[in-house]
């Protein structure tokens, strides 16, 4: 069984930071990568950005680039989303998923959410 944490969410003013951390737990649970997605009532859950456990590659959603900056901490299987200039936009809820490689197959596990909130 494979838990995912995140905490850090809130409610901030636009232009200013917070920061979201998300740990996977588990007995057999080695991360391939780990990502943080969000979605708002009415819309698909979306990419925010991605980071590969080996190598360390990164991918960011177009709308947060230069604002957002995700990192991980290798033993902790911990992966944090560093949010700076927050805009209103940015509202959303916030999962985290960690994925596990399973043969040629990736298995993916979610969080529960974190809220945040910017107001303008």
């Amino acid at each position: 069984q494979v838990q995912v944490v995140e905490s850090g969410g809130g409610l901030v003013q636009a232009g200013t930071s917070l920061r979201l951390s998300c740990t996977a737990s588990g007995r057999t649970f080695s991360a391939y990568a780990m990502a943080w997605f969000r979605q708002v009532p009415g819309k698909e859950r979306e990419l925010v950005a991605l980071i590969r456990w080996s190598g360390g590659d990164i991918i960011y959603a177009d709308s947060v680039k230069g604002r957002f900056t995700i990192s991980r901490d290798l033993y902790k299987n911990t992966v944090y989303l560093q949010m700076n200039n927050l805009e209103p936009e940015d509202t959303a809820v916030y999962y985290c998923a960690a994925d596990k490689r399973i043969g040629t197959s990736t298995q993916r596990y979610w969080g529960q959410g974190t809220q945040v909130t910017v107001s303008s």
